[in-house]
This record gives structure tokens, sequence and C-alpha cells, in this order.
């Protein structure tokens, strides 16, 4: 079991405090807003070609909860899976579809694609095995699908894979899929990692499948060690396709830091070589680093808060127009809530002005959003509040219920805000929003939790699956396609219950009819431009009925070290994207 690092633990942790008095950056000369720098100009270039052998150790301060793709919804998931599970199909830097596991990516003139659009073929190549040996087949693709859907299995979305009618394999190398229906991002569904047949299970016990903690996968790594709150052990995966000129690295060394300031330190005196998720904030200190690069590409992120309109004491309730929350449920609560936040504060006193403020879900790519920045006007939040009977009556500061809606009589408004510890910026964030509420009336206070409890499975009780929670904060992205990612957000039908077995991530249980009709017509059409077209209807009803407030947009900022060559850039893909051509120089 690998575990030196944590003896150095206690001394970088001495070296970090150290470092954030002396080293603090002064604040940098107005640059362009969300300006940095590219990592193809910080790294110097290779003076000779790949080498075979090495390891590398990626430092991440969240842990993950689980490892099925299909079940998890943490970002440190699909960070450890890209190394080890593959999909058909991968998106490559310019935005482009390539082929992983497929031969080729499905057109019409290749014959992938029916003319109706309604049949899609699928041809894999041959000869590719599981790392476990066994060879992989067009009937794992089937099952992944069958899992997915299987009622009981907890996958945390069905988006598309519910339009499918059936999926055909006539020989061990096709998948013959025929849709339902015309499913404009088709392709974004080849995507998927696919799981094995023989390495899993029922789909019925998909939440309980040991390949959740021990994963096979087809990938260029394969994981024979998991410390849980030390470290993910990565090898070299023996029965990889390109194997064995690739990968060139032995193995990866994943280890779970506290925070990301350890994280931060560790890099510095070189005890890891990938850094991951830094913050806009740490660009000053970061980009004319020694021995550093700072990987900065723009990313689909935006930080959020993410407000639940139900009744938190209900457990996920179908039915949120007559269980609405206490406070939130009322449109005026939200709207004097984002009324009362200073996004050009945040991003000036704790973002250096490197950030774009937050104004929509979709703030890139073909299908960006055109909505403005959300004013700031304290005065209009409290007439609001005002108006929807949160009135200070006692003299305190805070609101109570006279006459509001939902709420008894005299309750305070008090609400509770989660994100994940062990982050820096977002308990800074967090306090300066606790100020901005107190200003319009209402306590706001902090309750945070690990990544894995905020991020956890409806299997696991996770509070953000059964909706019980006030205000929850963090980032999330999409993909070249948003229509997965809008659906399961924001559609109606997408709300975590019992019923469903708490598929989908509208976490606010909003309902509008308005967004879900533009949901549909924006998965059906095959038209770029009335997709865009209903994209932008839907973003103007998520800013209408706030069940989301974007704050700032985030770049994908990574950190390694320059022994490690072969890094690209790609935001459409997690970090390891391209990991078989790493290779390190000492």
């Amino acid at each position: 079991m690998r575990v030196p690092w944590l003896f150095k633990l206690f001394s970088l942790l001495v070296v970090l405090s150290v470092v954030l008095v002396a080293c603090a950056p002064a604040a940098p000369a107005p640059a362009e807003e969300g300006a940095a720098p590219a990592a193809e100009e910080a790294a110097p270039p290779a003076e000779e070609g790949p080498k075979r052998g090495g390891t590398i150790t990626f430092a991440l301060y969240q842990e993950p909860e689980i490892l099925n793709p299909h079940i998890c919804t943490q970002t440190a998931c699909d960070e450890v899976n890209e190394f080890i599970l593959e999909a058909p199909l991968g998106v490559d830097p310019d935005g482009n579809f390539f082929p992983i596991l497929a031969k080729e990516v499905p057109t019409r003139e290749n014959g992938g694609v029916s003319e109706d659009g309604l049949t899609i073929t699928v041809r894999f190549k041959e000869g590719i095995k599981w790392s476990d040996g066994e060879p992989f087949t067009a009937d794992d693709f089937k099952f992944t699908w069958e899992a997915i859907m299987h009622p009981e299995s907890g996958a945390v979305s069905t988006t598309g894979w519910r339009d499918i009618e059936s999926i055909e394999t006539p020989d061990d190398y096709t998948a013959v899929i025929k849709f339902k229906q015309f499913y404009a991002p088709y392709l974004a569904l080849l995507t998927a990692e696919i799981l094995p047949r023989h390495a899993t299970g029922d789909p019925a016990n998909m939440p309980k499948w040991d390949f959740n903690w021990h994963p096979i996968g087809t990938g260029p790594f394969m994981m024979t060690e998991w410390v849980s709150g030390d470290h993910i052990t990565l090898v070299r995966n023996p029965n990889y396709r390109e194997a064995p000129e690739k990968p060139y690295l032995d193995g990866i060394n994943i280890i779970i830091t506290p925070s990301r300031e350890v994280g931060k330190a560790m890099i510095k005196t070189g005890d890891i070589d990938i850094l991951w998720d830094l913050v806009e904030a740490d660009i000053p200190e970061f980009e004319n680093m020694e021995g550093v690069v700072l990987s900065a590409p723009p990313d689909t992120g935006t930080e959020r808060l993410l407000l639940n309109l139900a009744d938190p004491t209900i457990d996920a309730t179908d039915d949120p127009l007559n269980n609405p929350h206490w406070a939130l449920g009322d449109l005026r609560v939200r709207q004097a809530i984002q009324y009362g936040i200073d996004k050009a504060k945040i991003n000036d006193e704790l973002l250096y002005g490197k950030a774009t403020l937050g104004t929509s879900e979709l703030n890139l790519g073909w299908a960006k959003c055109d909505i403005p920045v959300s004013e700031y006007n304290p005065e209009k939040a409290r007439q609001l509040l005002e108006e929807a009977g949160w009135i200070d009556q006692d003299g305190d500061g805070i609101r109570e219920c006279h006459g509001c809606p939902y709420a008894e009589e005299g309750r305070p408004l008090r609400l509770k805000i989660q994100t994940t510890s062990g982050n820096k910026l977002r308990e800074q964030v967090e306090q300066l929003l606790v100020e901005m509420m107190r200003d319009i009336g209402i306590d706001l206070y902090i309750e945070n939790v690990p990544s894995s409890v905020l991020f956890g499975s409806w299997a696991s009780g996770a509070f953000r699956k059964h909706g019980h929670f006030d205000i929850l904060m963090y980032t999330t992205s999409y993909g070249i396609d948003p229509q997965a990612h809008m659906e399961g957000y924001f559609a109606s039908w997408n709300m975590p219950t019992e019923a469903n077995g708490g598929r989908g991530f509208n976490y606010s249980r909003w309902v509008d009819e308005e967004a879900d009709a533009a949901i549909k017509e924006a998965g059906t059409s095959p038209d770029l431009e009335v997709r865009k077209a209903a994209y932008q209807r839907l973003c103007e009803r998520i800013a209408a009925g706030l069940p989301h407030i974007y704050l700032y947009d985030r770049l994908e900022l990574n950190a390694y070290r320059t022994r490690l060559h072969g890094w690209i850039d790609n935001n459409w893909m997690d970090i390891g994207w391209n990991a078989e051509d790493w290779w390190v120089s000492e």
C-alpha cells in the first residue's frame, strides 16, 4: 500500500501556512475579463520523444463516493473513470466527435445513420479486451442500455436512452440502435462509458455492484487499490488495445488531499504532478510558477446557487407546486435573493476580476444563450420581501413571516447554504453571501459537507437527491451537446423521486410548462437553429423562474509539473482524455 505522502502532510501544512502569508499575490493589472494564459504558451517544448515508464501523482481534494459512471454525480468520479472506462466516441478539443471503441463516427455517408435518423449502426473495433482479459463485444453496449433503463438500477439519467426502442447485435462488433422517435443529440449518447456485462451483475442491483468500487474497463489504466480517504492506485492495463506501446506511463497514483490548499503546496514542492480544479483567484500565483504549467481553457461550468422550491421536510416530493418550500417556493423571495447578490464584488474581491459574471446555464458553444447579467439592487430586494410578507417587526435585522404565503406566522427568514467542504474559495463566497443576505434581512447560515455527501447517490440517501436542503452552491457543466444536461436539470419529469428510482438532476424540483416544451423541441428537432432558439427560450424561463442563480462562469483550471508531457487541453472531456500519450522526462 502506497502511503508515504501522508508522512509529508504535516510539514506541508506548515509550509502552506507560510506560503499563504508570504506569497499571497498582489492584485494584478486590469486584464480582459476571463483572460488566462494558454497551456501551450507556458509549457517548454519537449527536447526528446516519448519515453516508456515512470509514474505520476494526481491530487484530488474530493474523493469519489462510487466509480460507476451511470450512478455517480461527482466530477471527481469522472476524472478517475477517464483513465479506466471508455465510450464508443470521444470529443476532441475542437468539438469534433472521434472514435474510441467504435471504428468510426456513424454518419449517413458511411451507412451508420438511416435516412430518417431513427436507426444508428455502431461498428466496434475488433480484438478489444477488458482489463481482466475478457473480450469486449457489442453486447456490452446493449447491456449498458439495459442497465441504465432498468427501473431499479439507480441510473441518474435516462435522457436519450429511453427514446431507444431496441438495440440489436447481429454480430460481436455491431450494434444497431432503433429509436422510437428522432433524438437530435444521438451522437452524444455514444460518449457514455460502456459497462462490462460479465463483470457487473443484475441491473436491479446496480447500486450494490462490486464493480462500483472495483471497475473493469478497456482504458489505458486499471485500478489495483483504493484506500478510502488516502489514495487510488492505477497501473498500466496490459490488455489495452495499443499495448505494449501505450500507455507510456507505468501508472498514476491518485491521492486524496484534505483541501485544494494542501494540493497547492504539494505541487510547488514537486510532491505531485497534477493538481485538479484550481480557481480564478489562483491564476496570479500559478501563471509564472517555476516548473509548473497552468492549464486554463474556457469551460462550460458555472458556479451557481441551486434553490430548493419544494418542502424540504418531505422526502423527494413529486408535487412541489402543492408542497412548496416555506420561503423559496415564493418567486418573490428567489428574486430578492438574486437582487441582493453583488456578483461583481465576488469577482473583484475573490477572483481578481478574472471570472465572467454568470448569467445562464449555457455560456459556451453553439447553444450559448443571450441573458443579461442580473441587477444588484438591495433596495428592490427589500421591497420584494416586504411584498411577500417577510417583515422585520422585532427589529433584530432578520425578517419574520407576517402574512407570507407558506410559512407559519412569526417564522424567521433563516436559510441554510451548503457546499463542498475543503474548498476555500467557496467558503469565502459563502461569507460574502451571508453578509449580502443579512443586508436585506435574510439570515443565511453555512453547513458544508464532504463532496461524497453532497453529491451522493439516491441509494445512499443523499440529501440533494432527496430534497432535504434550502440552498446548494457548486459548479456543473455540460458537454458538446447540452440536451442531456438541460433535460436532466430542468425538465419537470426529471425530479428524483421514489417512483423513478432517484433519476434526474432537477434537484430544485422546478416545474415550468414552457420550459418543458422548449426541452422537448430542442431534443427532437434536426434543425440546429431551431434547437438553439429552443435553448434560448429555456434559458429565459430559467432566468424568470430562478431555480438556479448563476454567480460566475468558470475556466477549467488545472496545473501540472513540466516533467509531464503529452498534456492537451480539452474542455469537452476530462483531464485524462489522452492519458495513453502522457510520459515523463525524468
